[in-house]
């Protein structure tokens, strides 16, 4: 498809042989002379490009652009003028213009100006395209009670500027909903920065959250700005913030207190304006006792907390969220939706997912690929029952197909325990007053169905 240029100039000359050109190169081309008729062309429809004289009759180029703005014209603009200083350029610029160039025009320098105009304007089209996209893939998907809680606590700390410290196992999504708060808050025009505090070594952090000057270590050969200083005006994410060093969080709570911060090697303090979010998997109270994490950081941090739920108080998202993923794969791989059969959807449920939401992703993409037609049935899913450390093992089937009784015992047996264990929390004295037996017999019990205990903070691991 053709590009569209107009031309906005009052010499008819240039509009003559600027016209001329730009048809010879093969794009669609239209002229007007002023201001007024510039605007009022695109009311009728968009353009590619407008090559925008300064020095128009009427309303000049300048005022013409920045009505073009104010209307949200998307076409990219390149000044033009026979009198061109650098404080019309500047102006130009910071209203959006992506060049400005001086009469008399070169018309060979004016086409590649155009093509690269129209290049840049063809890569923000699919920067955008991409990012719908990736909007699309991070969806929260839900209607259980303990989505309609996150999405409540969500909403109300998104249009702030509170910090928000999110908790939460692996695979809970804590980084979709540091990314859905940033979407929905008064910076989402802003940068969203991410960084994984457990994936950098020690030795680089401080480099990459602060940033460096040129020569502060071996390999520092330019000056560096650090995630901070990137995340000015929009979000910081720091994800695994646990897993952060003593030192380094000394130096966080130095930024978050001061809101200035100096590169490693620097002497010069930067003021960054950043909206700090952050993860963790671990439980911070513990950490602090244990010395391995600051109190006063905490308490920084911790100004809205919010805990992403596990999927296994989710139950009533899995076939939400299995349906939702399969739409997905099925749109990446470009295959048919395949649907799940109600016995299929009953084992998906019963599962523990002990990788959360990621792992029912991980499961879904691995049934797109590898289950031959367009049905999901109950035999697709089955090896839910021993894969994985700490699932549950499968029981083998009886002769046609059914269970005996001892074999329905101990599979009852064994789900109640698995989730009376995910109700306390891991805590195994509770479950076992729960259940009515003694903590010794339940350890017995769980050894015996290969369910791995998850130690509650206080308790001893049993040694029976």
């Amino acid at each position: 498809m053709k590009s569209t240029i107009l031309i906005v100039d009052d010499e008819p000359g240039v509009r003559t042989s600027l016209t001329g050109v730009l048809r010879d190169e093969g794009y669609t081309v239209e002229a007007v002379a002023t201001g007024e008729a510039c605007l009022d062309r695109m009311t009728r429809g968009s353009v590619d490009l407008i090559l925008l004289d300064v020095w128009l009759p009427g309303v000049d180029g300048l005022a013409t652009l920045a009505r073009l703005r104010e209307r949200q014209v998307d076409a990219q603009v390149v000044l033009i003028s026979g009198h061109g200083n650098i404080e019309s350029a500047v102006r130009a610029i910071k209203l959006g213009a992506f060049d400005f160039v001086e009469k008399p025009l070169s018309l060979e320098k004016t086409v590649l100006v155009v093509r690269n105009a129209l290049r840049q304007r063809t890569l923000e089209a699919e920067n955008r395209a991409l990012k719908a996209r990736v909007d699309r893939h991070q969806t929260m998907v839900g209607e259980s009670d303990a989505m309609r809680l996150l999405c409540e606590q969500i909403a109300m700390a998104a249009p702030t500027n509170g910090r928000v410290l999110i908790s939460g196992e692996n695979g809970t999504g804590k980084e979709l909903i540091a990314r859905t708060i940033h979407a929905l808050s008064r910076r989402r025009a802003g940068p969203f920065i991410e960084v994984n505090c457990a994936a950098i070594p020690e030795d680089l952090i401080e480099s990459e959250l602060f940033g460096h000057v040129r020569g502060a270590f071996t390999g520092a050969l330019a000056d560096r700005r650090g995630k901070f200083e990137m995340a000015d005006g929009g979000t910081i994410f720091l994800d695994e913030i646990g897993d952060m060093s003593l030192k380094t969080q000394a130096k966080v709570l130095r930024v978050l207190q001061e809101q200035t911060l100096e590169p490693v090697g620097g002497t010069t303090s930067v003021r960054v304006d950043t909206r700090v979010l952050a993860a963790t998997n671990k439980d911070l109270l513990v950490e602090i006792r244990a010395g391995r994490f600051r109190e006063d950081l905490y308490f920084r941090l911790n100004v809205i907390p919010i805990f992403a739920p596990p999927l296994r108080d989710r139950q009533d998202d899995i076939q939400l969220l299995a349906e939702h993923f399969m739409a997905e794969f099925a749109q990446e791989y470009g295959r048919r939706i395949k649907t799940f059969t109600p016995d299929a959807i009953r084992l998906l449920r019963q599962y523990s997912w002990p990788g959360n939401v990621r792992e029912l992703r991980n499961v879904i993409e691995r049934l797109m690929i590898m289950v031959v037609g367009d049905t999901i049935t109950a035999a697709d899913v089955s090896f839910l029952d021993h894969d994985g450390p700490g699932q549950r093992e499968r029981v083998p089937a009886a002769p046609h197909g059914r269970l005996t009784l001892h074999q329905a015992r101990d599979r009852f047996e064994r789900d109640l325990i698995v989730r009376t264990l995910a109700e306390q929390q891991g805590n195994i004295s509770q479950t076992a007053e729960t259940l009515g037996v003694e903590r010794s017999n339940l350890y017995r019990k769980m050894k015996a169905f290969g369910i791995a205990p998850r130690r509650a903070e206080g308790e001893e691991e049993e040694t029976a």
